[in-house]
This record gives C-alpha cells, structure tokens and sequence, in this order.
C-alpha cells in the first residue's frame, strides 16, 4: 500500500502521542524489572553523540514492549545506557566488549575490515568470551559510514544487535540530520525452537559458532503463523511474531521530530535473521546515497530493496509543513510490516496497520542493476575467478555452497595481492544475501551483463540469478563467507576466503 502524508494538525496531538509511548514504555520497564532485574535501555539516539576514543561496550540482557506484550532480549548498550555505538573513522576502532550475559558470546564487527583476529565470528580464530570476561580491540577504520554488530551465533534472532554508525570527518558540518534505524524480526520463541521447526532436529554444536542457547526463564510462546514454506518459490521460511524497527512495532512506533524544509539522512541497517525488505518512504521521494556504507551515485525513488545484513542511507528532504510521514519496511512477499514516523511540531502522527492491503513482491536485482559505486575498484583483469553454486532445498533444509555445508566445506584460495572474482550462481527456489567478512567487494556482474555497480560487503542473489562480484585480497587470513539468512548459516551456507602464502 503506497503511503501518503498525515494531513497537519496541533502540536498537542503529537506531543500527547509521545507522552503516551514513553509513559507506556515506562511502566513496562518498571514492572519487568520486578521480576526480572532487568530494564528497558534506550536505542542509539538519531543525533547520537560521538563516542569517546575509548569506548566501553557490554552484551546484556534487557526487556522490550513487543505489541504491548514484555519480552527479555539481548542488547549491546554503551555505559550510559545507549544502544548502539557512533563513533569518528578518524579515532580508530578502540573498544571494550565485555560479556555481562549468562552465557557464552562474541561480537562481529559488520561491515568493518579488521585484521585477522578480532572480526568476532567464534573459531576465526577468537574464542568466545565466557561470562564475565572482555575483550579489548584496536584497528585503524578504513570504512565510515552506516554498519551494524551482531552475535554471529544464534544469539542474533534474540536481538544481540546494535548500530554501529562511523562518521566520516569529511562530512562533517553536512546540514543533514541522522536517523538510524535497526529492523528486526522476533518470536517469542527461542532460536533452537525456530531451527527445530524448520529441521526437524536441534541444532548441531561447533557449526562454525552458530549453536546458540536457551534463555532459561523467558516467557515463550508459539508464533503466530507456524513454520515452513508460506510463499512459492520459498520466499519465506518462518512468520514471525512481530517486526520491529528500533525494537517498536507499528502499535507504537518510534516518532522522530524533523524540521519543516529540513533535509534528513535515514541510515537503515537490516538487522532481521531471515526476512528481507522493501523500504518505502512513502509520499516523499528520497535518494539512495549509499549501500552499506560504501557511497553510491544516487538513485531516486520510494521503493528500495533491503535483505539481511544489507543498510542503505536515504536522503529525504521534509515538506516545508506541519505534517507526519510514516517510513515503512515491507515484508518480501507478505503484508506484515514495521517502520518509524517523521514528524514536525503540529504534525498528526496517526495509527499505521501491522499490515498491508496486499502482499509485497519479492526483492528482484532491478535496483542493484542501476547503482553504480562512487569510488569503485581500479579496472584490472581478475587473477582469479571462483564460480560460487547456491543450492538447497526446504526439503530436509539443508543449504550449501558448492555442495558443501560448513565442516565439509570448500575453501575459497587468495593471495595477498589478488583480484579476485567470484561469480554467485542462485541454483535454490530462496533468494540468499551473500556476506564477506574482512573485505568490501564490488559488483561487477548480474546474469553476464558487465558494469560498475556498487560496492558492498552483501549482496541480495534471487532464485536462479547469478551476480559477480570482485574484490582485493588485502586483509590476510580466513574470512566468512556465508549466507546472512540466520538460519541458512546455521544448517550450513558457509564457506571461508582462505589466504595462501
């Protein structure tokens, strides 16, 4: 359903709305609390302050509002209790995680090029951090712009997510103000219940860090809609209970006060375990500026795909009036929906449906066709070309690469030095967004046909489609490679870039 402006009214009626959420939300946190010592931490703020030199970040245990129902999650909160983290590429990357949860975690730095060691995936090569324990990591950052941190463990699906915003110091004094939003899907039940309902069995330990952990003690009930195949071609896999947008649903949705005439950067990180998106910024045509994090020749529009692990940046500019426009993440190939409202003083914020009129389509490669990088890789013939098959079935739900699930899996060879291509063939009826870690790649390719699209470190490869994508092996070590479908990773949709001497 294409959305449309709320037609201005008194300044009362939006602040009364506010009034209302926080007073809600409060008292949630109150009573949660209670019972399980635990307290409703505020997201990543939209003009979020610049993070110390040195900062201090901790995986803890919180309790969101999910449609008026409590629900403890994770979270990765700064001291002062801000969810998420901004800081300057110019500071480097200096932080403290430390594990303030009951269980056995680790951080992926996604989106940012680490040496080898401190990427955070379990086993490539960093131990997972026990209880109690930190850990500290120091490298120069190479890509500002708008990336995100995540468990890279099952942890994920329970929110163990967090923008991670660098700023770039040449933008500095930009008259533009930021709006970072994370999307998220969520069940109130756990994660190994939600692989159980899809395999038909628990999930493996030592599966490249992907076994996860029971929340002992949380309130868990069935979802909604079952599991298994709702769409042709696979275009989902599990319906959830809700969909959130800074951990809100639409029953109460986050509002972000903008100016009259203002222009506003949305900073959009897709931080769902299994459901990718289409963002629709309803009746104010925006412009995509970048693709996670990698700057691009922008491309108007209202409509923009967004899969798993992917973030965009879209520049809007506010009517100059009093008004509400509501910025929606539809659900590929559903009508479920989430999102965030951007209103000025005097602006009606009105109710929007968890739901649509009619389903969305499901994401296609027409917008990647059409984004070109900004700052693309030097032309060069590649030293080495990989052809990458993407198979699988919802029939015993087992994804491969190549053939090959993750413990029998088939390494991709690099040498420092390289140009290295790799051609991504979709033989599966699922589309799967494709995740490099420790390197920005650039497409190059979709189905044969050569140009220079953007640079990216996740790719969206629909069914029976093929994408290429190029990349310099300068980052030595053993990088991921995988599926960033949550639940595709864990039954095996990973591999590794293996540097050889």
């Amino acid at each position: 359903m294409r959305i449309t402006a709320v037609n201005p009214a008194s300044s009362h009626e939006y602040e009364s709305f506010a009034m209302q959420s926080i007073s809600r939300r409060q008292f949630l946190a109150s009573t949660a609390a209670a019972g399980a010592a635990s307290v409703v931490l505020p997201l990543i703020s939209s003009r979020a302050t610049q993070a110390a030199a040195s900062s201090i970040i901790r995986a803890e245990t919180r309790v969101i509002d999910v449609a008026g129902r409590a629900a403890k999650v994770f979270g990765l909160v700064q001291s002062d209790g801000t969810h998420g983290l901004t800081l300057s590429a110019d500071d480097g990357f200096r932080l403290r995680l430390e594990n303030a949860l009951n269980a056995p975690t680790l951080i992926h730095w996604h989106g940012l090029t680490p040496p080898f060691g401190q990427d955070g995936v379990p086993d490539l090569p960093q131990p997972l951090l026990q209880p109690g324990q930190s850990y500290d990591y120091s490298f120069p950052i190479a890509t500002p712009g708008t990336h995100w941190m995540h468990a890279h463990t099952l942890q994920e699906q329970q929110l163990l997510a967090a923008p991670l915003i660098i700023s770039d110091p040449a933008e500095q004094g930009a008259d533009e103000q930021p709006v970072v939003v994370l999307f998220h899907d969520f069940s109130f039940k756990t994660p190994e219940e939600l692989l159980i309902g899809l395999t038909g069995s628990a999930p493996a330990t030592g599966n490249g860090g992907m076994a996860g952990h029971s929340m002992s003690g949380m309130d868990m009930q069935g979802m909604s809609g079952g599991q298994g195949m709702v769409m042709p071609m696979d275009v989902n896999d599990i319906q959830y209970d809700a969909y959130l947008a800074n951990d809100r649903t639409l029953d109460d949705p986050q509002v972000f006060a903008v100016e009259r005439n203002g222009t506003v950067r949305l900073r959009l990180i897709n931080g769902a375990t299994a459901t990718a998106f289409w963002i629709d910024t309803g009746s104010i045509e925006g412009e995509a500026i970048a693709v996670d994090g990698n700057p691009v020749t922008p491309v108007r529009g209202r409509r923009f795909p967004l899969a798993m692990g992917q973030r965009i940046d879209i520049r809007l500019r506010i009517p100059d009036e009093a008004g509400a426009w509501p910025v929606l993440a539809l659900r590929e190939g559903g009508v479920e929906r989430t999102g965030f409202v951007l209103a000025t003083r005097g602006g009606a914020v009105k109710r929007i449906a968890s739901v649509g009129d009619q389903a969305s389509a499901a994401l296609d490669l027409r917008c990647e066709s059409i984004l070109i990088a900004a700052k693309p890789l030097v032309v060069t013939p590649a030293d080495r070309n990989q052809p990458i098959e993407i198979g699988g079935t919802m029939q015993g739900y087992s994804w491969t690469l190549n053939g090959k699930t993750w413990g029998n899996h088939q390494p991709i060879p690099a040498r420092k030095g390289e140009r290295i291509e790799l051609t991504l063939r979709n033989a599966s009826m699922m589309g799967h967004p494709m995740h490099l870690h420790g390197h920005h790649f650039q497409v190059v390719a979709i189905d044969g046909r050569r140009f220079a699209g953007a640079v990216r470190d996740t790719v969206w490869v629909p069914p029976m489609r093929e994408v290429t994508v190029a990349f310099d092996a300068a980052n030595p070590g053993t990088w991921a490679f995988h599926c960033h479908h949550l639940y595709h990773m864990a039954t095996g949709m990973m591999t590794v870039v293996e540097y050889t001497a």
